[in-house]
């Protein structure tokens, strides 16, 4: 079967699956916040225990693995057609 004939549908296909998906995204992690207003947790640190700091600092420490994950691609990427080459001309 080649790609041009393939009618399955995937369920992200659909534009209000993707909506679903994401506005059930937002609600988890909001209830997840919402559960650090009743959580009483036994840390070393003070700032530890401010409202909304583990979630904080878990999307920050996420979006610097990306953004460090960005730059070393160009330290490391290799040319498209590397593993076509010859030995010799590398």
């Amino acid at each position: 079967m080649s790609a041009s004939t393939d009618t399955k549908k995937y369920w992200l296909d659909s534009s209000e699956n993707v909506t679903k998906l994401y506005r059930g995204l937002w609600v988890v992690c909001l209830m997840l916040v919402g559960i650090d207003l009743f959580l009483h947790r036994h840390e070393d640190f003070e700032f530890a225990t401010l409202f909304g700091f583990h979630a904080a600092y878990g999307f920050f420490a996420c979006v610097a693995l990306v953004l460090a994950a960005k730059q070393l691609r160009k330290l490391i990427m290799r040319p498209e057609d590397y593993y076509d080459r010859d030995s010799d001309e590398r």
